[in-house]
């Protein structure tokens, strides 16, 4: 296994590795996700055709207008101050900008979910989400689905999905979420 040794790998055998593959790839296809959501965001809205405005470059009436991010280069990320226990959840960021070509953000945080914690938002974004459970149960809803995930799972959920994430189990859940995609 490329010398890899059991702490390396998962239950079902995706590596550390194998998951940095997965976030590179969808980096690259970040870009195309983005355009779609924008279309996808507008007609939810009932704003117009997804076309027209993935097309125009401008923002969705009554939407939140892009805020300047800093620029992300290559490094090491340290955790940064948690936002505090609320409602059952508690998280904290590792990073937040704008990758170097300036058209990709990207964003790292690991989020806690106490037991019996009501589940996060509905919500629908412009960037993409990959959840990596660390501990405990989850319920992954996805247009509609609901998805059991288990420690080692991953999770992807693509710019413009409905979605929500739970704690299903009996003890506290802990995962990291990447979100990848254009500014919002």
């Amino acid at each position: 296994m490329d010398g890899m040794n059991q702490s390396e790998m998962n239950r079902d055998g995706m590596s550390r590795r194998d998951f940095a593959g997965l976030v590179a790839g969808l980096l690259a296809v970040a870009g195309g996700f983005s355009a779609q959501a924008e279309g996808q965001a507008a007609g939810a809205a009932g704003q117009g055709s997804a076309a027209a405005v993935a097309g125009s470059g401008q923002a969705v009436a009554g939407a939140r207008p892009a805020v300047a991010m800093r620029e992300l280069g290559s490094g090491v990320f340290k955790p940064q101050a948690e936002h505090g226990m609320q409602g059952g959840h508690e998280s904290h960021s590792f990073l937040t900008g704008m990758l170097k070509a300036g058209n990709i953000r990207l964003e790292m945080h690991e989020s806690v979910q106490q037991a019996g914690a009501p589940h996060e938002a509905v919500g629908t974004h412009k960037h993409s989400e990959i959840w990596l459970m660390q501990r405990g149960v989850a319920t992954l809803y996805l247009n509609g689905t609901e998805h059991r995930m288990e420690a080692g799972d991953v999770g992807l959920c693509c710019a413009g999905d409905e979605h929500w994430i739970a704690n299903a189990g009996d003890s506290e859940l802990a995962y990291f979420v990447v979100t990848v995609g254009s500014p919002e």
